[in-house]
């Protein structure tokens, strides 16, 4: 083997239900922790979480997953996106674990430091999928707008038919019950 030759190692691993159930006890403390802590510390953490993810070099695993968590912040910040009330705390649920000053990994491992996190990231984007979608789907028609093409729809529509569209993508996968404990539905992914 060359020294200087790059070299990595993939590793590929499955979550058990006794592994499941720990991140569930971790996001269940860090659910109910939310209710110290006010919205914007919430927000802030997260993001500073994903700008120090970012700026450390990581594994590409680790820089796809801070994207889909600065994603996350962004929808709740945008005013255009304007995400209220039961929607907002979805998100803002899911982001109180980010929140959470005790890492089950400490982030300053070099290669895994971020490996925790980006289990969760990954369940709670399959969880907020239908909230991930629309808004990806409304930042298109904001520079659509932007763009003045002909096909885009004035903002205010794009944004509720986009949340209603949210909604019912929501309540479906959920196969039109009403709104399930989070954490029971974030991992039970399929």
């Amino acid at each position: 083997m060359d020294v200087t030759e790059q070299q990595t190692v993939r590793i590929n691993f499955e979550l058990g239900p006794k592994d499941i159930e720990y991140f569930q006890k971790r996001l269940s403390k860090a659910r109910k922790n939310r209710a110290l802590r006010d919205d914007d510390r919430v927000i802030l953490a997260a993001e500073a979480l994903a700008v120090k993810a970012l700026e450390s070099d990581p594994p590409t695993f680790v820089v796809s997953r801070m994207l889909t968590l600065q994603n996350m912040v962004a929808m709740l910040k945008d005013r255009d996106w304007n995400l209220e009330n039961e929607d907002r705390d979805r998100v803002l649920e899911v982001l109180a674990y980010f929140a959470d000053p005790n890492d089950i990994i400490p982030d300053e491992l070099p290669g895994i430091g971020f490996l925790d996190d980006t289990i969760m990231v990954d369940l709670a984007a399959y969880d907020l999928a239908p909230e991930l979608e629309a808004y990806v789907d409304f930042c298109d028609n904001r520079d659509e707008l932007a763009r003045k093409e002909a096909d885009a729809q004035p903002l205010k529509v794009a944004r509720d038919e986009l949340q209603s569209r949210m909604r019912r993508r929501r309540r479906r996968r959920r196969g039109g019950a009403p709104e399930t404990d989070m954490i029971t539905s974030l991992f039970h992914a399929g």
